[in-house]
């Protein structure tokens, strides 16, 4: 009866140990060496988005996927002149991830091979790694990792110029009636008869249209009547005979 009453209190105390103690997040630690960016995910979730500072040409951070080996809240290197790393995570063969006093930098490639950050942003990764460490990635690649805000770069849109009505220049038709030289219009006036009224009188176009042209008639037949000069041989003839009036 002993061994039972102990073994139901041993699993009440399991129940309540493992029911207090916090839920395991998954924390990716992504780092672009293309972009000198970083991004935390926890749980999936975006959390952090920071400049940094990888290897330089000669010293170039290597990719991979890794985990972190052991982690120092105070370090420096005794390889680089006794450097100050503080919040350090080390992640692969002395490689690790501490903030920097070179600010001015981040975003460049500037260090011997570490990631550095800013040391504000340091304190919070190590804290974040520190209290789940077991479950932590820290990828190194050359996968572009945009800064918070920054659009995707695009080419300007070429729908906007399609989109404007172009407007085709005016051509001026002319129509066939239109190219033909206008014809004089005579109006036609009443002519009275004699002998008879107003009631009578009947409209006589053509007699008017011959009256207009017939100025032009009549320059013409005159002319035609002038006498054409006399050739020379009877210009010859006449002077022999007195046929001119001097």
């Amino acid at each position: 009866m002993r061994r039972v009453v102990i073994a139901a209190a041993g699993a009440i105390c399991a129940l309540v140990t493992t029911g207090s103690r916090p839920a395991a997040a998954d924390i990716l630690v992504n780092v672009s060496k293309s972009s000198q960016r970083m991004s935390v995910l926890v749980d999936g979730t975006s959390r952090y988005n920071w400049a940094v500072s990888t290897g330089a040409k000669r010293y170039t951070t290597p990719s991979g996927v890794y985990k972190p080996e052991w982690l120092a809240r105070k370090w420096r290197s005794k390889q680089y002149g006794n450097a100050p790393m503080p919040h350090s995570i080390f992640f692969h063969d002395g490689y690790a991830i501490h903030g920097t006093t070179e600010l001015a930098r981040l975003g460049k490639i500037a260090s011997h091979g570490c990631v550095r950050l800013h040391p504000d942003n340091a304190a919070k990764l190590f804290d974040l790694v520190q209290k789940q460490m077991a479950n932590t990635r820290v990828v190194v690649s050359d996968d572009r990792i945009e800064a918070p805000g920054e659009a995707p770069k695009k080419k300007p849109s070429h729908f906007v110029a399609e989109n404007i009505p172009v407007k085709e220049p005016a051509i001026e038709t002319t129509t066939a009636a239109q190219a033909r030289p206008a014809i004089p219009v005579v109006e036609a006036k009443p002519v009275a008869e004699p002998g008879k009224g107003l009631a009578a009188m009947a409209m006589a176009p053509e007699e008017a249209i011959r009256a207009a042209s017939r100025p032009l008639a009549e320059k013409t037949e005159r002319r035609d009547i002038t006498k054409p000069k006399p050739a020379r041989s009877e210009i010859s003839a006449r002077v022999r005979s007195g046929g001119f009036h001097w």
